[in-house]
């Protein structure tokens, strides 16, 4: 095939891949960035579609963040497409400070003492999401169902963290809008004198 790798990348190297972009997360925001700046539709339906996933991909609907960005882009009549591109806000750097905020805010909320630590969070996730793949093979196998770590995730993970990424995701939304409405407005008449340029030279040669 054209675009098929000549060596393969290992399963090791996949996850890897995940984890940490091969050419780097730098890279990897440009590369965003561009896409958003080249979408084909007005600036303001741009930014409100970064404004969503954005604002989704502070919350911990982990495995959900591209339908729910789509979705919230959809109600306030953004760009589905940058919705799906701007939840790459979610990532590695920035998900411990988002989890730790989110928490601190969420238990500050719900009048609690103790607010539970990132790394307990991220176990929880692990295991509720290891339960719920049992319950789904449960269906079709001889398996138990089990929800032992249900109520717990519930509770004192997901309660908090959720009413916590909310929040925050209700300011960084707006922000990340009026940061980005001015930049795509400034590229998109900045490409279009570009153009204006080449077709008047391309004119003056035409006449001579």
């Amino acid at each position: 095939m054209v675009f098929k790798r000549r060596s393969p990348r290992s399963f090791r190297q996949s996850l890897t891949n995940v984890v940490y972009p091969g050419g780097g997360w730098r890279r990897s925001a440009s590369y965003v960035m561009h896409r958003l700046r080249r979408l084909p539709d007005s600036p303001e339906r741009i930014a409100r579609g970064i404004a969503a996933g954005v604002a989704v991909s502070c919350t911990p609907l982990f495995g959900l963040h591209f339908i729910s960005a789509a979705t919230v882009a959809w109600i306030f009549r953004g760009n589905i497409l940058a919705s799906i591109l701007a939840t790459f806000f979610g990532n590695p750097v920035t998900f411990p400070i988002i989890a730790v905020s989110a928490l601190e805010i969420g238990k500050f909320l719900l009048g609690r003492e103790r607010s539970i630590k990132a790394s307990e969070a991220i176990s929880a996730f692990g295991r509720i999401w290891a339960e719920l793949g049992n319950n789904v093979l449960a269906i079709f196998t001889s398996r138990p169902f089990v929800w032992d770590n249900m109520s717990y995730f519930g509770w004192d993970v997901f309660a908090p963290y959720m009413l916590g990424g909310v929040l925050i995701g209700a300011v960084c939304g707006p922000v990340a809008f009026f940061l980005s409405l001015p930049v795509i407005r400034a590229y998109r008449n900045r490409r279009l004198k570009k153009l204006q340029e080449r077709f008047d030279r391309a004119r003056k040669l035409d006449n001579s």
